[in-house]
């Protein structure tokens, strides 16, 4: 579990989604910045693609991120892992065929005073399920697959796998209509317990930010592929 807990839990709020946080033209430069950028990762099993954003790349739009994520969430620092030269990477672009299932983004310095996350759609199919429920660990998939919660040889970046999450929250069965509409491709005994705070639709120009402690997922409302960049903060 982290260290600062309580300050930690002093920083949270509810989630909130701001719009025409870019206007067209700062969308076609971030789609631009996207294509330019290397591969970092190809997941083909869960057919995802992962490319960070290098300091070396868009600085004009570095500025103009970082200006208006402050305006709304005050000072921050980043926390998106390093590159191979130690410096900071400033987000995480995911071009998604399939769903990404229940997980937490804390980090992983458990010293660390996380903050808050953002994510801004560059495709405008899809949306994102963030839960009431809070974990105060590091950055974390949640299943109860056996397969999943066998591995252990993880490489710098990746998330652990757990099943604490089962019986934490409670007993309560997840709601089913919910569960049809927005997150089926998770398995329902998988959701136990757990309580929606917010689905994001996304819209191209806007922004959700909500706290690293939220448990959270993407829907599994996808036409094709979506395309969004998410940034972590600490204090």
């Amino acid at each position: 579990m982290h260290k600062q807990i309580d300050k930690i839990k002093n920083n949270e709020s509810k989630p909130i989604v701001l719009k025409n946080v870019l206007n067209s033209h700062e969308i076609e430069k971030f789609m631009k910045l996207y294509n330019e950028l290397p591969i970092t990762v190809h997941n083909k099993k869960q057919n995802v693609i992962k490319k960070r954003w290098l300091a070396k790349y868009g600085e004009e739009l570095e500025e103009l991120f970082y200006t208006k994520l402050k305006n709304e969430i005050g000072d921050f620092k980043y926390d998106n892992l390093k590159d191979e030269d130690g410096k900071d990477i400033l987000g995480l672009f995911q071009e998604s065929y399939n769903p990404i299932g229940l997980h937490i983004d804390g980090g992983f310095n458990l010293n660390d005073l996380i903050y808050k996350q953002s994510l801004i759609p560059l495709t405008p199919v899809g949306s994102t399920v963030i839960f009431k429920n809070r974990y105060y660990g590091q950055s974390t998939n949640f299943t109860t697959d056996k397969n999943e919660l066998e591995k252990k040889d993880l490489k710098y970046g990746q998330n652990i796998r757990s099943s604490d999450h089962i019986g934490k929250y409670g007993n309560k069965p997840f709601d089913e209509k919910i569960h049809k509409k927005y997150v089926n491709h998770e398995k329902i005994e998988n959701l136990v317990g757990l309580e929606v705070e917010l689905i994001y639709e996304w819209e191209v120009g806007s922004m959700l930010i909500f706290d690293r402690t939220n448990l959270h997922c993407s829907s599994s409302v996808i036409e094709g592929k979506k395309i969004g960049l998410t940034t972590f903060t600490k204090k």
